[in-house]
C-alpha cells in the first residue's frame, strides 16, 4: 500500500502519495515570476520514483513553479500513475483547467488531454525536434494550441550537480530567462517555446 504524506507547513498544501520505494526530495523555492507578476515561497515535497531520472524530476519541479497558480498539483502517484498527467490545475469547483505533461508524451495522450482541458502544456528535457517530429505526424485535437517548451540538458545537468534531499532555491523568471540560485551557485537558461507546424 502506498504511504500518504501531507505537507501542512502553510496554507499551501501539497499532497502526494509516495510509493514506499520512492525517494522524497524537498524543494523550498523563493520564486519571483516577473513576467506574470507572481511572487511566492513554495515548499514542496516531491516523490521521485525509482525509474525517474533527476532530469525528469527537476523538469517537473521547474514546470510546477513556472506555471504555478492556485489549484496546481502534482499527480498523486508520480510516475507510478501512468494514467495521470504529471501536473494539473483545477478550479475551486474541481474543473480541470490545465494539464502539464513532462518529457515526451505520446500523441494519443495529448489528443485526450486537449479534449479534457482548456490548456495543455508540455515541458520536455529531451530533444524538442524529435518530439515535434513525432507529434506533427499524428492527429491531435487542437494541436496548434499546444504549448511546448524545452529545457536544455546542460542546464538540468548543472542543476542536478547540486541536487540534495533538501533544496533551497531562489528562482527568477523574467523575459523568458530562468535564473536559479542554489548552494551559492547561479544556474541560468532560456525557456524555449516551440510550435507544431500548421
Amino acid at each position: 500500500m502506498p504511504e500518504k504524506k501531507t505537507l501542512l507547513d502553510d496554507h499551501r498544501v501539497v499532497r502526494c502519495v509516495v510509493a514506499l520505494s520512492s525517494t522524497v526530495y524537498r524543494f523550498k523555492i523563493d520564486m519571483s515570476h516577473v513576467d506574470r507578476g507572481i511572487y511566492e515561497v513554495l515548499d514542496l515535497r516531491v516523490a521521485c520514483h525509482p525509474s525517474e531520472t533527476h532530469a525528469f524530476l527537476l523538469t517537473r519541479v521547474i514546470a510546477y513553479a513556472l506555471f504555478y497558480e492556485e489549484g496546481i498539483a502534482f499527480s498523486k502517484g508520480g510516475l507510478s500513475s501512468s494514467d495521470e498527467a504529471a501536473i494539473t490545475v483545477r478550479s475551486l469547483d474541481g474543473i480541470l483547467k490545465t494539464i502539464i505533461e513532462i518529457g515526451s508524451p505520446a500523441p494519443d495522450r495529448l489528443h485526450k488531454a486537449t479534449k479534457a482541458a482548456e490548456r495543455v502544456i508540455v515541458v520536455t528535457q529531451h530533444d524538442p525536434e524529435l518530439l515535434l517530429r513525432d507529434l506533427s505526424r499524428a492527429t491531435i485535437h487542437r494541436a496548434t494550441e499546444l504549448e511546448i517548451y524545452s529545457l536544455p540538458k546542460s542546464f538540468l545537468a548543472e542543476l542536478g550537480e547540486n541536487l540534495d534531499r533538501h533544496n533551497d532555491w531562489q528562482l527568477v523568471f523574467t523575459d523568458g530567462e530562468i535564473y536559479i540560485t542554489t548552494k551559492g551557485k547561479d544556474v541560468r537558461t532560456t525557456l524555449t517555446r516551440h510550435t507544431l507546424p500548421t
